[in-house]
């Protein structure tokens, strides 16, 4: 993967797991729950947004529903007010969660089919494959990247990245069609959170094993920690006026904070990746 600093496509990634009718990749632990995912789907009705308006063809892939169809039921019900007329299909290799969904597709807006990294084929705008290569070595992860993110329309986005069981904690990148990151979020619940590097279990991935001194991720977080420490003073006012403050600081001290308060206040915080980090003279 990539250099030290930064996360990228493997040169030369290796194979992925191939299933019957070449679905690839395998199959998830099926792990879900209700509003599991808020998150990630409050965030893409703002950064898909444009996207999905443009699009020609408004298709939305959800990668690894798992056990219980809920997710994607979810994402649809959110998406929908962004392009009335969007198809979302969430998409797993086993076959009898497959079935199981079934019940729960609303033609012609919402489907259920086989399919892994190849994405059955389709072309979407969007995909969402939240908690899916968690299992994966990481040397597997750029080749995952460049499997879905060539299947992408142009303008389009993945998201990948990972959440705790309850939807508290989450982390992804947004990779556009080329396969590399463009940006990092963190998101999480602002009243039962002590620092910000308590998301660091939940980063994707590819940053799981990186969160060391030198690297991006570990000095991002550790930048955000002492700012929410200096932002202390507004702990008075609640978490949330602390994160605001916090993540003003990170700005302030040069690292590449995108969005604004209207986004922060919400727990989030996304960052150009690989993030600037303020320059030493």
């Amino acid at each position: 993967m990539g250099g030290v600093r930064g996360v990228t496509a493997a040169r030369r990634p290796p194979r992925l797991a191939a299933g019957r009718a070449r679905a690839l990749g395998l199959p998830t632990r099926g792990t879900t729950a209700p509003n599991r995912l808020r998150r990630v789907d409050r965030w893409l009705t703002s950064a898909a947004w444009s996207a999905l308006r443009a699009a020609e063809d408004p298709l939305v892939v959800d990668l690894g529903f798992g056990s219980s169809p809920v997710t994607t039921v979810e994402m649809y019900d959110r998406l929908r007010p962004v392009r009335p007329h969007l198809r979302v299909v969430g998409l797993e290799l086993d076959q009898g969660r497959v079935a199981a969904a079934a019940p729960a597709a609303r033609p012609p807006g919402l489907a259920f089919a086989r399919g892994g990294f190849e994405l059955a084929g389709l072309r979407p705008v969007v995909v969402r494959a939240m908690n899916v290569l968690r299992q994966y070595d990481e040397e597997a992860v750029g080749a995952a990247w460049a499997a879905m993110a060539g299947r992408l329309q142009d303008g389009g986005l993945l998201v990948e990245g990972t959440c705790d069981e309850i939807g508290r904690r989450a982390c992804w990148f947004a990779v556009p069609p080329g396969g590399v990151p463009r940006t990092l979020t963190l998101s999480t619940h602002l009243p039962s959170l002590a620092r910000p590097s308590d998301l660091a279990p939940r980063l994707p991935k590819a940053l799981i094993t990186r969160n060391v001194p030198g690297e991006d991720v570990h000095d991002l977080l550790a930048a955000l920690d002492l700012a929410w420490e200096r932002a202390a003073p507004r702990g008075p006012f609640g978490p949330r006026q602390r994160w605001i403050g916090a993540v003003e600081l990170l700005r302030r001290d040069g690292w590449s904070v995108l969005d604004g308060p209207r986004r922060w206040r919400l727990g989030e915080l996304t960052v150009a990746w690989p993030p600037r980090p303020p320059r030493t003279s």
